[in-house]
């Protein structure tokens, strides 16, 4: 790709994100598998779960008390006499409840027909078959209706669901001890560089360990997908061409290093040879300015490359907290659509920061943080970095900063922006 070519695709992060999210929306995954329960776990669904009965059943006490006809205690105290005992669980149908009687009653047990409210123990006193209650209680108070949570045959989750804690038990409320799920996608993560080495050698004087695969292999998985790494590329034109190949049979690929402008930056160029339409070679963001998006188009060239076909790549940059970054903002929702999920917005907060930044303007910064403090009085601050190729920064962080393009300048106390990791 020529130099101004590539240049013209360096967007702004609003652009660039848009980008993703356009192309994210247009994928519709397919491929579903049925899995236990419990195996369902932070699957995604593929078909919608339905309600096969009222929830609640029937109309349900949410407090230990006493079932009453609202009219016979509007004048406190008043005594009633009580008939019975309504628990949880299994028991006989109390009978109607008639004017001046009372059933004692425990939290989840249904409301026997004719009480329409339930006073909490609290403002009771029963001695010898008779409560006193001391407060009034209005039509319908501490019982949930019949039905109030969900109607028979009305939808509880979608298609496209993250499954949750939440969502397994809501599920198994319903009887469904198996879900049919979308089969997690295939992602191949390819390292680039001559200066990377596998993490159980011994790098040379000028050479790293390969720490990319493992952050983004994580990544990955916790995003919906399965990651298969490929070896380390080294800077050479055909064997890269060999990997990426190989990579393109997975259902996304993902690539670090080797993006940049440098003479030994070789991806760019190789996606040309593969007839690659990029979306954007660059971001104006720091960090990770340096980060590719595209597809390989329909006439991707020979036979042999038939299965790369429509497949989406990001390359990213080589510094670990540049990689960490670009595929939170970038790949993360791809690959999640890809898993079926329907589409999530980044999830940014606001705190106040606690002590002041200063920055160049231009760029829109993600600076690794830490959010402290209670729900009250919650503040942010800037973890001390050495740029980003610092993990052990990164490691220390619970946030990122979000530092605007016209800022140069964040002042202690003020309200800013944090993007969730």
């Amino acid at each position: 790709m020529r130099a101004e070519a590539a240049e013209s695709l360096i967007r702004t992060f609003e652009h660039t994100r848009s980008s993703v999210e356009h192309h994210a929306s247009q994928i519709t995954a397919t491929s579903t598998e049925t899995v236990t329960l419990l195996r369902a776990a932070r699957r995604v669904l593929a078909e919608p779960i339905t309600a096969d009965r009222d929830i609640p059943p029937f109309p349900r006490s949410t407090r230990d008390g006493y079932a009453v006809r609202s009219a016979d205690i509007e004048d406190p105290p008043a005594k009633l006499k009580v008939i019975g005992e309504i628990k949880a669980g299994p028991s006989d149908q109390p009978r109607r409840l008639e004017p001046g009687e009372a059933y004692s009653i425990m939290t989840g047990a249904p409301v026997p027909d004719g009480a329409d409210a339930v006073v909490m123990i609290e403002y009771t006193t029963q001695q010898a078959g008779i409560v006193e209650i001391v407060r009034t209680a209005s039509c319908g108070e501490n019982i949930v209706p019949q039905g109030a949570e969900a109607k028979s045959g009305s939808d509880l989750l979608n298609r496209g669901t993250l499954l949750n804690q939440s969502a397994i038990a809501l599920a198994a409320s319903v009887g469904k001890s198996q879900l049919r799920v979308f089969t997690r996608p295939s992602v191949a993560i390819l390292t680039t560089g001559d200066e990377i080495v596998g993490v159980d050698q011994a790098p040379g004087p000028w050479q790293i360990r390969n720490s990319n695969s493992y952050s983004l292999a994580v990544q990955i998985q916790q995003a919906g997908g399965d990651a298969l790494v490929l070896p380390i590329a080294p800077d050479e034109p055909r064997r890269l061409r060999e990997l990426i190949e190989q990579g393109f049979q997975s259902d996304l690929l993902i690539m670090t290093g080797g993006v940049s402008i440098g003479r030994y930056d070789l991806v760019e160029r190789v996606l040309g040879e593969l007839n690659a339409e990029f979306f954007f070679t660059g971001a104006k963001i720091q960090p990770g300015r340096p980060v590719v998006f595209g597809r390989v188009l329909r006439d991707a060239g020979a036979s042999a490359f038939e299965k790369a076909r429509h497949k989406y790549f990001f390359g990213l940059p080589g510094n670990p907290v540049s990689t960490m970054v670009t595929f939170e903002l970038f790949a993360r929702p791809l690959l999640e659509a890809l898993a079926g999920m329907r589409p999530r917005p980044l999830p940014f907060v606001q705190s106040r920061l606690k002590a002041e930044i200063r920055v160049k303007p231009g760029l829109t910064r993600f600076l690794p943080a830490i959010l402290s403090g209670d729900y009250a009085d919650s503040h942010v601050e800037a973890v001390s970095w050495q740029g980003s190729g610092d993990i052990a920064a990164q490691s220390r962080s619970n946030c990122y900063i979000v530092v605007p393009p016209d800022r140069e300048c964040l002042s202690a106390g003020q309200w800013v922006t944090i993007l969730l990791h």
